[in-house]
């Protein structure tokens, strides 16, 4: 939420004024048909106020989850970090986060993955059957933690 308001107030107290001035003092120049500053300037502006307007709608939509707070840990559920092994007993640690939160690298995956939808209300000891875009994985689940209160 937080990276997604500090966006949203760049754009709008920063980066869209910059562009307004811009287009302006271009649309004070006469002929705006072969003007490259007034085309650039609209169109970018275009592309802010797009911008700006899913980042609205993002964090209307949003609800802030402590995953701190979470009553039941034994059960994988949002915020949790998980430890899955596969059949060939290969581990990965990852975090199940918010969908703009992810980056797979870092071992945060989506709450809309394939693999999170998976794990979503596994306990130690389940076994889930992935489908990915390689083929088919079975996961079985080693380990949950939840940071702590």
């Amino acid at each position: 939420m937080a990276a997604l308001r500090t966006r949203y107030d760049h754009l709008l107290g920063t980066e869209r004024p910059a562009i307004v001035e811009v287009v302006s003092w271009a649309a004070g120049n006469g002929d705006r048909s072969e003007n490259g500053d007034y085309l650039y300037g609209r169109k970018r502006m275009r592309e802010i106020d797009r911008e700006l307007a899913f980042l609205a709608r993002r964090m209307k939509a949003l609800r802030v989850v402590d995953p701190a707070q979470q009553t039941d840990r034994t059960r994988a559920w949002f915020g949790a970090t998980v430890t899955i092994a596969d059949e060939d007993d290969n581990h990965r640690t990852l975090t199940l986060v918010g969908d703009d939160e992810q980056d797979a690298s870092a071992g945060l995956i989506g709450w809309s993955a394939p693999l999170a939808r998976a794990l979503r209300g596994a306990a130690v000891g389940d076994l889930r059957r992935v489908t990915l875009p390689g083929g088919e994985k079975e996961w079985e689940l080693m380990e949950i933690s939840y940071p702590a209160t």
